[in-house]
């Protein structure tokens, strides 16, 4: 497979350097299948020869158009994480060359893949207009405020839709270099993740931080507040509206503009994240959190968690 892997300023150094190394290490494993897939042969182009990337160092590349006709189109991300700012980047001038060469790319029919910020380079392109998408999951709220066309699902941590794969946060770029090797060998893909000790990420649900997504509308804010200062007792979106000023229809708007998901789906994403932080740094009993965190059975706050994390009570209280 001919990979074309962008490089342009301020691209994210880890996201780039992850991307080569498990490449490289799937060459490296080949041979060592019975059948072995076909190499990747990554070429790094960019606008320049040399690029400065977000950490400063100076990167070679070939003339972008090099990437016509390569198998695969990777775009990494861009080395900025406050929101405003990056809004701003993709949006502008800096970053219309990378607009163009990914929507051109994407009518030639080439495969694209991102990871992180850079998901908001091929959205603001236009490419994942109709399509499935996941991103960082702290960004998630701007990027469907933005991107409202982008079914985007942050808890995913690898997505594939119509020819365009995208991975969630930062060190995502890891499952997202994975998925590429799966693509055609996932025998292989196995192999290199033992050997790098690279452990099965499905999800980003278990890092959402549920007060950083609410932080992005004043509505939300509130709500979460509220939610916090009861949850260990049923809680009424009508009582949680009534309380932060609010309609009914005006905080559940609110929560699907930002979130795309119900309030009472986000009180329960409150709970788990409190039930996940008891089990890790006290010794109760899952009956007593499941109290603590508006569940009158355990077996409610099991099933919860196994739904949520992917994984059980008895192993997040291991970690």
């Amino acid at each position: 497979m001919d990979i074309a892997l962008l490089v342009y300023d301020g691209v994210f150094d880890s996201g780039l350097a992850a991307l080569l190394d498990v490449l490289d290490a799937a060459n490296a494993m080949r041979d060592e299948l019975p059948e072995p897939p076909p190499p990747w042969n990554v070429t790094r182009v960019g606008f320049r020869r040399r690029v400065r990337t977000g950490a400063g160092h100076l990167v070679e590349a070939e003339p972008v158009a090099a990437a016509a006709g390569t198998d695969l189109l990777v775009v990494p991300a861009l080395a900025e994480r406050r929101p405003d700012a990056l809004l701003a980047h993709v949006s502008g001038p800096a970053s219309e060359p990378v607009r163009r060469l990914v929507a051109g790319a994407r009518a030639d029919g080439t495969p694209i893949a991102s990871a992180c910020t850079g998901t908001f380079l091929l959205a603001e392109s236009g490419i994942l207009d109709g399509l499935s998408a996941t991103t960082s999951w702290w960004l998630a709220p701007y990027f469907r405020k933005r991107y409202p066309e982008v079914t985007i699902d942050e808890a995913r941590m690898v997505t594939s839709s119509d020819g365009v794969t995208t991975a969630g946060a930062a060190f995502g770029h890891v499952d997202l270099a994975l998925a590429i090797v799966r693509m055609s060998s996932p025998a292989l893909a196995d192999l290199v993740a033992r050997y790098l000790v690279i452990d099965e990420r499905p999800s980003q649900a278990a890092y959402t931080i549920s007060a950083a997504l609410a932080q992005s509308d004043p509505t939300l804010a509130a709500f979460e507040r509220w939610a916090r200062d009861h949850l260990d007792q049923p809680i009424s979106i009508v009582d949680a509206a009534h309380a932060i000023g609010v309609s009914e229809r005006t905080l559940q708007r609110a929560v699907r503009r930002t979130l795309g998901t119900s309030p009472v789906r986000f009180v329960q994403d409150l709970r788990v994240e409190r039930a996940q932080h008891l089990l890790r740094t006290t010794g109760l009993p899952l009956e007593v959190i499941a109290r603590k965190v508006g569940y009158e059975h355990a077996n409610t706050l099991r099933i919860l968690l196994r739904e949520r994390t992917g994984t059980t009570a008895g192993a997040l209280r291991g970690r």
